[in-house]
C-alpha cells in the first residue's frame, strides 16, 4: 500500500483502540482538501468541483480562512508554502514560496530597544512597532501567477461573502476572543469588531467583518498594488503611524515573494522537501538527519526511547537554528552545514540515549499561531500553505477602517540581542517558525503534503508526522493522532533562557511518561489530546491516483474530498 494508506488490518486496530476520534482517513480520487475549519475545506472543495486546480482551491481557501478563523490569520499576515505541479509554462516544476516581509526601515535597534519589554532585553511583543510588512497577500499572487488557473478576484469572493454577511462563532473562536480579551480592548478598531458593544460574543453569533469585506473586494478589482503601494497601504501606515509604529510606504512597496525550489534532505529514501529560509524549515530536516542514526521503527515512536532521541535531536537542531540563521539576504547562513550527513552524525554523537540534556549549545561550525492547509487534486497538484497572523490576532491592531488584523511577526521573532544573527536591522526579515512539507516517494515523485500550525511546536510535530509516516507506517490519520509531545522553549526571544521542559499527551502511557522522567525530562502534562496543533495531510497514490486525507481532531478541521 502507498505511503499515508490504510490497510485493512490498521483500521480494525484503529477502530478498536480507545482514545482515538477518528477511525480512517477519508478516500477520493478527484481532490481533498484539508484544513483546520469545515468552511475553509467546503471552500476549496467546490473551487475543485468547479474545474480549478490545487492552488486556485489553497487561495480561495486561505482567503475565507482569514474570515473565519480572524485569530489565526488574514491579510495582515505572512504565507508560505510548497507546490508541486504543472505550472503555468507547462513544466513540471516543484518550488517554495516565502512571503514574509521585513520590519520597518526607519527604525533602529536602539528604538527597538526604548521601546521594547524587560527593560528593552526583548521587542514589543504587540501593538503598533510589532508588525512586519505582511507577505500574504503577495503570496496568493505570486502562487496564482505560477500556478493558478482562476483570477484572485473571482477566488476571493466566497470570503468577501462570509466578510460581509458575517459568520456564526465556533466555541474555539469565542474561546480565543475570551483569552485576549484585555489587549483587544486596548485597542478602538480591534474591540469594535470582535468585542461588539464591549462584551465577549456569544458562541453562535453573528460576526460580521464589512470593512475587511471591503479591503477584499478592492484587492479583487485592483490587484496586489492597491495592498502595497496603492490605497489600502497608505491607510495601514497612517494607522500604525498614529500610534507610534514605523512601517512605511516604503517598507510596503518594496515587498515581493521570493520564489525558489525548497531545501530538501533523504530520510530513509524518501525525499523531504521544506520551506527555505527565513523560515525553520531546515530544522525539521536538520533532525530527521539526526534521528536516521537511530531505529526508531525497532523502538516504537510511543516509546520513551524514541521519544528522548527525538527530542533531544530537535533540541540540538533548535540550538543551531539560534546560533546560526538569519534572514539570508542580510546573513550567511551555512545551510550547507547544517543540513549536512556528516553535521547530522557529528550532533548525534553528542546524545547521551539514556539522559536528557538540561541545555543544549550549537554545533561548532568551522570556517569554510497559525493556519495550515493542503490540497491534492485529480492530476496530482499538490499544495503545503501555512499562513499566519503569529501570535492570537497578531499584534491584535486593527488597521483603521481597513478592517485588516495586522501581524505581530517582528515583535515575535527578532532578537534584540547584539550581534544574534536574528537581531533586528531596518528592512530585515525576522525569522519564522512557519514550516510546511512534501514527501517524495523512493522513485522521486512528491507523494504527500502536509503541516500544522502551533508555533515553534510546528517543526516538532511536523518531525513526528513524518516518522510517523514512514517509519512506523502509520496512515494519514493514525499519523495525525498519535499521542504528540514537544520541547520548550525552542527559539522564541521572550521564552529562550527557561529550563527545558517536555510537554506531552497523557496518552503517551504512565510507563513511558515515567521512563522519560527518569532519563531527566521535567515533564509537563497536557491531557489525553490537549498538546495543540491542528494537523493536516494527504497521501496520493501515485499509482492509481486514489486520494487519503487526514485532519487534526484536536481542533475543527475536516478533510472533504470527491
Amino acid at each position: 500500500m502507498a505511503l499515508g494508506f490504510p490497510t485493512m488490518a490498521d483500521w480494525k486496530t484503529q477502530s478498536a483502540a480507545s482514545g482515538t476520534r477518528r477511525p480512517s482517513p477519508i478516500m477520493a480520487r478527484n481532490g481533498i482538501v484539508a484544513s483546520a475549519h469545515p468552511l475553509i475545506s467546503a471552500t476549496g472543495l467546490d473551487v475543485l468541483q468547479r474545474g480549478g486546480n490545487a492552488v486556485d482551491a489553497a487561495v480561495a481557501a486561505s482567503l475565507v480562512g482569514g474570515v473565519v478563523l480572524p485569530a489565526m490569520c488574514g491579510l495582515g499576515g505572512d504565507l508560505f508554502a510548497l507546490v508541486h505541479g504543472r505550472a503555468r509554462s507547462g513544466a513540471t516544476e516543484t518550488l517554495a514560496f516565502h512571503g514574509s516581509g521585513v520590519g520597518p526601515g526607519a527604525c533602529t535597534v536602539e528604538e527597538m530597544r526604548e521601546r521594547g519589554e524587560r527593560g528593552g532585553a526583548i521587542m514589543a511583543q504587540y501593538g503598533p512597532l510589532s508588525p512586519a510588512v505582511p507577505g500574504y497577500v503577495d503570496g496568493c499572487f505570486a502562487l496564482l501567477d505560477r500556478f493558478g488557473s482562476r483570477s484572485f478576484g473571482e477566488l476571493a469572493q466566497p470570503a468577501i461573502r462570509y466578510a460581509a454577511d458575517g459568520v456564526a462563532l465556533s466555541p474555539l473562536v469565542v474561546r480565543w476572543i475570551t483569552e485576549t480579551a484585555g489587549l483587544l480592548r486596548e485597542q478602538p478598531a480591534t474591540a469594535t469588531i470582535f468585542l461588539p458593544g464591549g462584551e465577549i460574543p456569544a458562541v453562535g453569533s453573528i460576526l460580521p467583518q464589512s470593512d475587511l469585506a471591503r479591503s477584499l473586494q478592492l484587492i479583487a478589482d485592483r490587484g496586489r498594488d492597491v495592498f502595497y503601494t496603492g490605497e489600502l497601504a497608505e491607510r495601514i501606515c497612517a494607522a500604525l503611524a498614529a500610534q507610534g509604529g514605523r512601517l512605511a510606504i516604503d517598507d510596503f512597496a518594496g515587498h515581493a515573494t521570493d520564489v525558489s525550489a525548497p531545501i530538501a534532505t533523504t530520510y530513509r529514501d524518501h525525499v523531504i522537501y521544506e520551506t527555505a529560509l527565513p523560515t525553520q524549515g531546515f530544522v525539521v530536516n536538520e533532525t530527521l538527519n539526526i534521528a536516521e542514526h537511530a531505529d526508531l521503527a525497532a523502538m516504537g515512536l510511543a516509546s520513551a526511547d524514541a521519544v528522548h532521541l527525538l527530542a533531544e535531536a530537535l533540541g540540538r537542531a533548535f540550538a543551531d537554528r539560534n546560533a546560526y540563521a538569519g534572514d539570508p539576504r542580510r546573513v550567511d547562513v551555512p545551510l550547507d552545514v547544517l543540513l549536512s550527513k556528516r553535521w547530522a552524525a557529528k550532533r548525534w554523537a553528542t546524545i547521551d540515549p539514556r539522559s536528557a540534556a538540561q541545555e543544549i549549545a550549537p554545533g561548532q561550525i568551522g570556517p569554510g499561531d497559525t493556519t495550515f492547509l493542503c490540497v491534492v487534486d485529480r492530476d496530482g497538484m499538490m499544495i503545503s500553505l501555512i499562513f499566519s497572523l503569529s501570535d492570537w490576532f497578531g499584534s491584535r491592531v486593527v488597521a483603521g477602517d481597513t478592517g485588516i488584523l495586522l501581524n505581530n511577526r517582528a515583535g515575535h521573532c527578532f532578537s534584540l540581542i547584539d550581534g544574534h544573527p536574528n537581531q533586528f536591522a531596518p528592512n530585515k526579515r525576522p525569522m519564522h517558525t512557519l514550516n510546511c512539507w512534501l514527501i517524495a516517494d523512493r522513485d522521486g515523485a512528491p507523494v504527500i503534503a502536509g503541516g500544522t500550525p502551533g508555533g515553534d511546536f510546528q517543526p516538532q510535530w511536523n518531525v513526528q508526522a513524518i516518522t510517523g509516516l514512514i517509519d512506523a507506517g502509520l496512515d494519514v490519520q493514525q499519523t495525525i493522532e498519535q499521542p504528540r509531545w514537544q520541547i520548550w522553549p525552542a527559539t522564541y526571544p521572550a521564552e529562550v533562557g527557561n529550563p527545558l521542559e517536555l510537554r506531552v499527551e497523557d496518552r503517551l502511557g504512565p510507563a513511558t511518561i515515567a521512563e522519560l522522567e527518569r532519563m531527566g525530562h521535567r515533564i509537563v502534562r497536557a491531557g489525553d489530546w490537549g498538546a495543540g496543533g491542528s494537523a493536516q495531510i494527504i497521501a496520493r497514490d501515485p499509482a492509481t491516483g486514489v486520494l487519503a486525507g487526514g485532519s487534526d481532531p484536536r481542533s475543527e478541521g475536516l478533510a472533504i474530498g470527491y
